[in-house]
Formats: C-alpha cells, sequence, structure tokens
C-alpha cells in the first residue's frame, strides 16, 4: 500500500472527498486500497490544517550532516575502489553515524559521484610511459603531408558465432535463464577469423585473412609484407613509411631483413600503444557491424 508522502496530491483530495462525503477511514482505504493509518493521518492533517501539502520540516530527519556528506565525498575520491560498503564503515568508524548502502549511493549521488564501469587500458611502466611521451611530442608537429606517407596497419581477430560483449538484450526481469535470452558461445573461441589490414590518408589495403589460425613471422612475410607492403612501398616511393607494432613475428629477423631487403622504412612505434594507431577506430567499427549480422556469418 501506498504511504501518505507518496501519494499524489489528486489522489489525497479524493480521500478528502470520500470522507467529507461520509464514507468512514476504514472504507475510503479499503476501496482505493491506501493503508487506514495513512488515511487516518491525511484526514487530521486536513482537520487541523485544512490542506494536504505536506509542510516543510515534517520529514524524516537526515540522516548525515553536511560535514558527513564531504567526509564520504572525500573518501571516496582518494579511494575510487572503495565499495559502498566500506564508505559506511569508515564513516561509522570516523563519525559514529551508521548509514546504510543506499544512503551512501545517494549522498555521493548529490556530490556528483555515479558508480560506473572503469576505463581500461593497458599496464605501462614508467619507461613505457616516458617513451610514449617522447614519440607523441616527436611527432606533434607532423604535417599531413608527413602522415600521408605512413602505413598503419594491424592485426585483428574476430568472431563469426557473434560476439556478445559487444550484444545486448531486452528481457523481462527474472528471465536470465530462459534459452531465448542466451546466447551461446563456443569456450575455445571457435567460429575466428584473424585478418589485416593497413590504412593511409588517401588510400587502404585489401582486407587479408590469415589461412591459418595464428600468425608466425613466415607467414606474416609471405601473406602481409610481401604481397601488400611491398607494392605500397614502390607505389609511394621512398618515402614511405610503414607502421606495425612490436608482436614478436613483426620483429623476427626474417623481417628485419626482408623489409632491408626491400628498403622498406619502419616508423618507430612505442611499446603497447595501440591507442595512438588510427586503424582500431576501423577495428572497432568493424566488430560492431559483425556483431549486428544476423544470422552471424559463417
Amino acid at each position: 500500500m501506498a504511504s501518505k508522502y507518496h501519494l499524489e496530491e489528486s489522489v489525497k483530495w479524493r480521500i478528502i472527498g470520500r470522507l467529507e462525503a461520509g464514507q468512514s477511514i476504514k472504507e475510503t482505504a479499503t476501496c482505493l486500497n491506501i493503508s487506514r493509518q495513512t488515511v487516518s493521518k491525511l484526514w487530521k492533517q486536513f482537520q487541523n490544517d485544512g490542506s494536504v501539502v505536506r509542510r516543510p520540516g515534517h520529514g524524516r530527519k537526515r540522516m548525515t550532516a553536511a560535514s558527513e556528506d564531504r567526509y564520504l565525498a572525500l573518501t571516496d575520491r582518494r579511494n575510487r575502489k572503495a565499495t559502498a560498503r566500506q564508505l559506511s564503515s569508515e564513516l561509522a568508524a570516523a563519525t559514529g553515524t551508521v548509514a546504510s548502502r543506499q544512503t551512501i549511493y545517494r549522498r555521493l549521488n548529490e556530490k556528483g559521484l555515479y558508480a560506473r564501469k572503469p576505463r581500461v587500458c593497458v599496464l605501462l611502466s614508467s619507461q613505457k610511459k616516458r617513451d610514449r611521451f617522447n614519440w607523441c611530442k616527436e611527432h606533434q608537429n607532423w604535417t599531413e603531408h608527413q602522415w600521408s606517407h605512413v602505413l598503419f596497419t594491424d592485426e585483428s581477430r574476430f568472431s563469426l558465432t557473434g560476439d556478445s560483449k559487444r550484444v545486448y538484450i531486452w528481457r523481462e526481469s527474472g528471465t536470465r535463464n530462459d534459452p531465448s535470452n542466451i546466447v551461446e558461445r563456443d569456450r575455445f573461441g571457435s567460429g575466428g577469423v584473424m585478418v589485416w589490414g593497413g590504412i593511409m590518408i588517401d588510400g587502404r589495403t585489401p582486407l587479408h585473412v590469415f589461412s591459418s589460425g595464428s600468425v608466425t613471422g613466415q607467414i606474416y612475410r609471405d601473406e602481409v609484407l610481401d604481397p601488400y607492403v611491398r607494392l605500397f612501398r614502390g607505389a609511394y616511393g621512398p618515402d614511405f613509411l610503414f607502421m606495425d607494432d612490436n608482436a614478436r613475428p613483426h620483429r623476427a629477423n626474417l623481417i628485419d631483413e626482408f623489409l632491408e631487403n626491400e628498403d622498406i622504412k619502419r616508423i618507430p612505434w612505442p611499446p603497447n600503444s595501440p591507442d595512438l594507431n588510427p586503424i582500431e577506430n576501423l577495428r572497432n567499427y568493424l566488430g560492431k557491424a559483425i556483431a549486428r549480422i544476423h544470422p552471424p556469418p559463417r
């Protein structure tokens, strides 16, 4: 049943109208599916004040003081991973105030703090951070003409059985385990393909699908460098720059020998820096496009 302060004003006046018409509190409560206590309190308020509007200051006393709210916000900002239960315990230890998790949520929301999934990034050592910074500083003033000679490349694996991490469904509460709400996925990740591609400011390579599930140095040379990168080098001339990351197959001795023999210059690339590669945007777009296909491609 609804409480007094959760009733809409129109409902409150309906209650008063019935009571003034001679209906009893019990009959009114039964007809409107409202507790007799709520009807009784509303009737007494109307008789005393002539109004059904909640009077200021007559609600439940706020559990936390303003100083405690500031303490919660400060504690949360110092430890972003703290749970509501942990914050409640720290508040009780510091001030003696015992607040529920729901109260903690509300106080943090009032301070502009909301529970959200953290953004995930690659783990970087101090040296790798310096390498990334130095690379960005070195290239920050490059012109569009200079960048136009760079072929950005990468390999990616895409699932052809559907990517459950990208797909959301609409379902009713309590139906999580219904067959219609379950996405089947092979535990060994079958049904995927490994592809390679490259982009430039004014061009792109074909999307190459590797014949095997993994990429070795020899496969990388024979299926990527020789048929694609070598031709781009010939078309763009000596100013051509080839970008690939520091994956082990890319840095094999036979790869270095091939690039040297073909006079293909690499642009130095900082370790663990996929976010600096513009082709990652295309990879994400392609992954979403595949996830939208129904039924999945075979």
